[in-house]
Parts: C-alpha cells; structure tokens; sequence
C-alpha cells in the first residue's frame, strides 16, 4: 500500500469553524512528517487599531473582533481599563457582567453542540442534512441559543457585539421585572440543557487523549467566567497582570495567527476541558451530577469529550443566570467612573473557547498608546497540531477521503474561532 506511505491531505478550507482556516498534512515513508493547521485570514490589525484611541473606547472597538464571542472581549477590554486606571467595580455590577458572560456562554456552546459538532458524531455533513432526520434536535438547539441570546439582548442591549457595556459597568440596569420574565425562559433552557447533556453522553467517543498542559482562571468557590487566578494543571499559578512573563507568543510561516506556548514548559491547551478539569468541584450542584451521570470523572483529557463539557456548562451557566436573577437587585448607580490616567493594565476572563487576555497601555490623557490581545485559538493552535500529527500517525490504514473527513472532525473538536464565518469542504490529495 505504497500510495498510503507517501500521500499528503489538504483541506483548503475546513467546515464548520468560525473563520477561513486549512489543514496540510504529508507522509512520507508511512510516517507523519509535517501537520499544519494554517489560518490565512488577512490580519486584522485590532490592536494596531485601538492606539491613541480613548480608553472608553476598547469594549466597542474590541466587541467587533468575533460575532459569537463579544462579550469576553468586552470583558477583558473593561478589566484591563479599569485595572489601569485603579478602579474596581461594584459587586452588583460585577454580578451584572457575570450573567451577561453567561448569556454568550450558552449561546455559543449551544451553537457549536447541534450545529458545529454534532453531526460529526451522528454521521451527518452537515446541521441542515441533520435537520432533514432530526428536526427536534435542531430546533432544541436554536432554543437554547435563543435563551442565551435572551440574555445578551437583555443585560447587553443587543445579541450581537452587545451596546449596554461600557468600562465601570453599564449605560442602563435591568429592571427586576425585566429580569423575571428572563427567569421564566431560562428555566425551560434548563430542562433543554440537562436534556442536551444526557443526548451527548450517548454519542461514540474515539479512544484518544492528549497530555498538555491545561491552562483555565480559577476563583475558589466559584466556577470562573469573569475573573480569576491563571493556573495549569502542571502547577503554574499567576495573576493576569504577569501574563506576558508567561504567555510567549510567536510567528509562524503558515498562520497569520501568532502561536502561543507557556515560558520554559511549551504548548498547552486552554478551553473549556481545562475549565472543567481544574474547577470542576465548584460546579453547581445541578451541573455535577449531569457531568457524573453523563461519565465525566474528574478530568477531560480526550478533546472528543469536549462536546460534554460544553454541554455540562450549558447547564451551568443557565443555573448560574438564575441563581443571579433570583439575587438581582438593580444597581445604583449601574457604573462607577473611570477618569483616565497613565497606567498599564491587565484583565482575563474565560471566553468560551479559553482565556482570553488583554493589555493596555494609557497615557495620562486617556489616550491608547500600546495594546495586546491573546485569543484562545492562537493559544490552542500548537496543541491541535501535536494531537492532529499523533491521531493521523494512528489511522494510516485509513483511505485519503475517511482520513481527511476524520481530521476535519479531530480539529472541530476544539471549536477553533479562527474568526466567525463557516466555509465547506475543499479537498485536494497528492500523491507522490
């Protein structure tokens, strides 16, 4: 089977994922010589973008990077600020900005689950060829996201790139009767949510694991969304504000995305299965027991179970969003200021997809004079392609269509935002 020892897969532009990303990978001699996940998306300058901009300005400016994921970049962007600046929020705003993070928690996963990931498991190309058989779960799906969307819409004024936030809080508080007709939906998305749960421990799972190093904020007591102390599974704790000692970022010649590894350790991996792994005793209730009954132990090192974790925080965050509703008080005043001043300030929070980091620079003007954002996918893309090369070196009995498609798969299993558009299938085979 000579023409399986030599061959080289390519994907010019993989399917559901957010953004225009490709796949090259060649063999020689029936072993894996070079895995490439390259993202050719023109880059888009934000960070060059934002200097000498007004420090109020990065939580709009910032939001515009990703449609699905908005709210974590105006999170991150209003923590630096304000970490700059020397000002720290009030608690009821800081539980306003935890529900609205939860909004996008749930509109997101629930994106990715039915209409990104799934059909991989269920034999299906596609969300559309899946809704032709399975119209119930498709619609399951789009009801969660609405809640989530519910949420956005409510606390951030829109589903997409939200307008209500601004650095110290927000422009306007929800009213308390606002808030309980939001509790009336959210708890049938959490019916649909433990729902989507057990339906995904029903899937197949590969039998493969990665060992990286898992990179997640951790609050004690509390799953962390918002905020929290960087910390990986190999030991490594520090503050946001050191996350350029740690946090190495560097380029590659096949992606306009920079690659990210962890200072004297190398690659790692940052997402919910780190969440998952280093928080999970601080789960809710609810949120335990859907992980214990679906099979989750106290870890998740196989990225295919990946689709359980975002399902177990699905369920989380709808049971976070009424435990905060349930306790809402609308605050007053809905921010505090933040008049500007020479600074340098750090802020992270968990983007869906994995910590998200940002730094800024401000003069005593309030003008920006530096700034640096670490998305998640730049952070993950080194480890994707350890486990890509390590899962195609196991499956080189495999023919060039069924190891394409499976890679494709392998590769979804980490919901790559390489930025927020899908693409379809365009495979070439060379063979040498």
């Amino acid at each position: 089977m000579s023409h399986r020892n030599d061959r080289t897969l390519a994907v010019r532009a993989l399917a559901r994922v957010e953004g225009e990303g490709a796949m090259h990978v060649r063999v020689r001699g029936g072993a894996v010589e070079d895995v490439r996940l390259e993202i050719y998306e023109p880059p888009r300058f934000f960070e060059a973008f934002l200097r000498g901009r007004r420090h109020t300005e990065p939580p709009d400016i910032t939001a515009r990077i990703c449609g699905i994921c908005p709210v974590a970049y105006q999170m991150s962007a209003c923590l630096a600020i304000e970490a700059a600046c020397g000002i720290e929020v009030t608690e009821p705003v800081a539980d306003l900005r935890r529900l609205l993070y939860c909004g996008e928690w749930i509109e997101s996963h629930a994106l990715h689950i039915y209409l990104l990931h799934a059909p991989d498991f269920l034999g299906y190309t596609s969300a559309l060829a899946l809704a032709e058989d399975r119209r119930d779960l498709i619609e399951r799906g789009l009801a969660l996201k609405k809640a989530g969307n519910a949420i956005m819409e409510l606390v951030g004024g829109r589903a997409i790139h939200p307008v209500n936030v601004r650095v110290g809080g927000f422009y306007r508080a929800p009213t308390r009767p606002e808030m309980a007709a939001l509790a009336e939906k959210l708890r049938v998305a959490l019916d649909q949510a433990l729902d989507t749960v057990r339906w995904a421990a029903g899937f197949e799972f590969p039998d493969f694991h990665h060992d990286h190093e898992m990179l997640a904020l951790v609050t004690p007591g509390q799953y962390a969304i918002e905020r929290g102390t960087v910390a990986t599974t190999g030991g490594l704790t520090f503050a946001p504000a050191e996350f350029e000692d740690h946090v190495i970022e560097e380029h590659v010649p096949h992606s306009t995305a920079l690659h990210a590894r962890l200072a004297g350790r190398g690659r790692y991996l940052t997402g919910p299965a780190a969440r998952y792994t280093l928080s999970r005793r601080w789960l809710s209730p609810v949120a335990r027991q859907a992980a214990d009954e679906a099979g989750l132990g106290a870890e998740c090192r196989n990225p295919y179970r990946s689709i359980l974790v975002r399902a177990v925080e699905v369920v989380y965050a709808v049971d976070e969003a009424l435990r905060l509703i349930g306790r809402y008080e609308p605050p007053a005043p809905c921010h505090v200021e933040v008049p500007p001043r020479a600074g340098l300030g750090h802020g992270a929070t968990e983007a869906p997809r994995g910590v998200l980091f940002h730094r800024y620079a401000i003069d005593a003007e309030g003008l920006i004079t530096s700034a640096r954002i670490v998305p998640p996918t730049s952070q993950n893309q080194a480890s994707i392609e350890h486990d890509l090369r390590r899962f195609v070196a196991g499956r080189l009995d495999l023919d060039d269509h069924d190891l394409t498609w499976q890679c494709e798969q392998a590769i979804r299993n980490y919901d790559p935002c390489i930025s927020c558009a899908a693409h379809f299938l365009d495979l070439t085979v060379d063979r040498a």
